[in-house]
């Protein structure tokens, strides 16, 4: 889905008008926003674009995991897969049981003085967000059918933090 196709679906569900006005910016643009961008069409680009442009500049994720922290999320990143390799199933099952069982142990750590300090806290996200990438990549291995990134133990499947 292109940017203006997005931004047209939300402008279905919120008023040009209501976000003209949360923005400070004019019904005009907010549609132009919705049109195709300047090089294609009669549209401009739209932060959307601008987003993606921040990104692809700086290389840095780092973006991408604060705007899903706004939001209410996290960022996880697709795994690349290529050819299909069914016998990595089950040490990538072991894997992803053994990741698990390092955050367990990290959150009983910091729980065992019925505290949890700063540093106990950013060492239970940083297990959580490794189980997260790892259960991701399985997930898309298993939907594509495609276990050929198990086999080679990409940047994330298998990464340790």
């Amino acid at each position: 889905m292109q940017s203006h196709e997005m931004l047209r679906e939300v402008l279905k569900k919120t008023p040009a008008k209501n976000l003209a006005a949360d923005l400070g910016l004019s019904m005009s643009t907010i549609y132009k926003w919705a049109e195709e961008d300047e090089r294609d069409g009669s549209g401009v680009a739209n932060p959307l674009d601008r987003i993606e442009q921040l990104i692809r500049a700086t290389n840095d994720r780092r973006l991408v995991q604060w705007i899903c922290e706004r939001a209410g999320g996290f960022f996880i990143l697709n795994p690349k897969t290529n050819q299909p390799h069914p016998d990595f199933l089950i040490p990538a099952t072991n894997e992803i049981v053994q990741e698990f069982a390092d955050l367990l142990a990290v959150i009983a750590v910091a729980a065992a003085d019925n505290q949890v300090t700063t540093k106990e806290a950013k060492d239970i996200r940083a297990r959580w967000e490794e189980l997260k990438s790892v259960t991701e990549e399985f997930v898309v291995c298993c939907e594509e059918g495609n276990f050929s990134q198990l086999k080679t133990k990409s940047p994330v499947f298998g990464a340790k933090m």
